[in-house]
């Protein structure tokens, strides 16, 4: 496996605040091997999470735990996709997408085992694609809702988001984030 560059290091690389907040939330040197362990997280707080609590909403979120997950697939999607079309040299601009939007819609209600199983399959479908990527294609950059981003900024930030909404979610459900 190619040893990728821990951090998006250049100026411009990622300009948004929240991106960068979230890349420094998560702790490793191979965003390969972290997107690969949060699999393990994935499964292991789901499988803590009672039916009870799946539903229910937490003050003072506005989202239950389900629309979480479901925010994480929806995030874990528009990622991938982002990546793909960065890694290719694509220079479109492509647009924001308003998470609140999504999650409000309830659109792609289904089970909570369906929902986790999703948000898995994407994350192995993206790991598959940042696997196969030659190493200048990680430097590659594209503007996605009016911020320039490289395919590594994407992959950490991709990490970063997912982490930031386990640890949530574990404190919502007062259950131990569980780790590799």
């Amino acid at each position: 496996m190619t040893r990728i560059p821990s951090r998006p290091i250049w100026p411009g690389e990622t300009t948004s605040q929240y991106h960068q907040k979230l890349i420094s939330g998560v702790e490793g040197d191979c965003v390969i091997k972290l997107l690969d362990d949060q699999q393990y997280t994935l499964c292991e707080l789901a499988c803590s999470i009672s039916t009870d609590q799946v539903d229910r909403i937490h003050s003072p979120y506005e989202w239950t735990i389900r629309q979480v997950f479901e925010h994480c697939a929806d995030a874990e999607r528009v990622f991938g996709y982002r990546m793909m079309r960065f890694a290719a040299g694509d220079a479109t601009s492509l647009n924001g997408w308003d998470e609140n939007f999504y999650a409000q819609s309830r659109f792609g209600l289904c089970n909570f085992t369906g929902i986790t199983t999703e948000l898995g399959a994407l994350r192995q479908a993206n790991l598959l694609l940042l696997r196969r990527l030659i190493p200048s294609a990680w430097d590659r950059s594209g503007e996605a809702d009016g911020q320039r981003v490289t395919v590594r900024a994407l992959a950490w930030i991709t990490a970063g988001h997912f982490c930031h909404h386990m640890k949530i979610v574990a404190s919502r459900c007062s259950v131990p984030l569980p780790t590799r």
